[in-house]
């Protein structure tokens, strides 16, 4: 029996790498635009964030998510994102 392979990604925040699905991706398209993606599957460049407070404030202080993302997020983005995770919680 084959065994699937579970895909891992590391969190922006505490640097772990944990399952994708545990995980909220933010999403950089051709165009710049960047948007919160809860299926995982929008185009365009991904970083990844624990749906934990801690590792999102992390992720936001050391600016490790425009570092990745090569853009600077706006405080739509933070607020939506600050939203998913208290939701989650």
């Amino acid at each position: 029996m084959k065994t699937k392979k579970v895909p891992l990604r590391m969190c922006n925040g505490c640097m772990e790498m944990k399952p994708k699905k545990e995980m909220i991706r933010v999403a950089k398209n051709s165009e710049g635009e960047v948007s919160i993606d809860l299926t995982g599957k929008k185009p365009g460049r991904g970083a990844y964030i624990c749906k934990n407070k801690d590792c999102f404030e992390k992720a936001f202080k050391s600016k490790r998510l425009n570092k990745n993302l090569e853009t600077t997020l706006s405080e739509e983005i933070y607020n939506a994102l600050k939203d998913e995770i208290k939701d989650e919680e």
